[in-house]
């Protein structure tokens, strides 16, 4: 679809506000931990990008029982990898510049989490969550 990747994003702003409110909120106005502060957030913020994506960014129109079960397990990879990935870079190097704050590692490591589910989020939405399957056919050339 033309233009998907910036109505991701347009998307991608809404589900981010939503998401990273809650995050923060959790850690710390509740004091919640990294893990669970990051799972909840993104999970509303997950909510909010189903919806938004599939009926505004790749206009599916896709079965929501087969729609739902991948966009949950690229949902689970995205946010597994990222968010590992995210506070494993920050920590390397915040240690490279000497500093071992606690809450400045959580804090960056949150953001850097966001832009690489950014990323690997739309690629697996794309490719795998909202790819049009029941209208696809194989043309065989005579």
């Amino acid at each position: 679809m033309k233009y998907s990747f910036i109505r991701f994003l347009m998307v991608g702003i809404i589900n981010t506000i939503v998401g990273l409110s809650i995050m923060y909120a959790l850690l710390h106005l509740v004091g919640f931990s990294y893990w669970i502060s990051t799972f909840i957030g993104n999970t509303f913020g997950a909510t909010v990008s189903y919806f938004l994506n599939r009926m505004f960014t790749f206009r599916s129109r896709n079965a929501h029982l087969s729609s739902v079960l991948r966009f949950v397990l690229v949902i689970g990879l995205c946010y597994f990898l990222s968010y590992f990935i995210g506070i494993r870079v920050v920590k390397c190097g915040l240690a490279f510049i000497q500093i071992n704050s606690n809450k400045t590692i959580q804090d960056l490591s949150i953001l850097v989490g966001t832009g690489l589910y950014t990323i690997l989020n739309y690629f697996g939405q794309k490719v795998f969550v909202f790819r049009e399957y029941e209208n696809q056919s194989i043309r065989i050339e005579e």
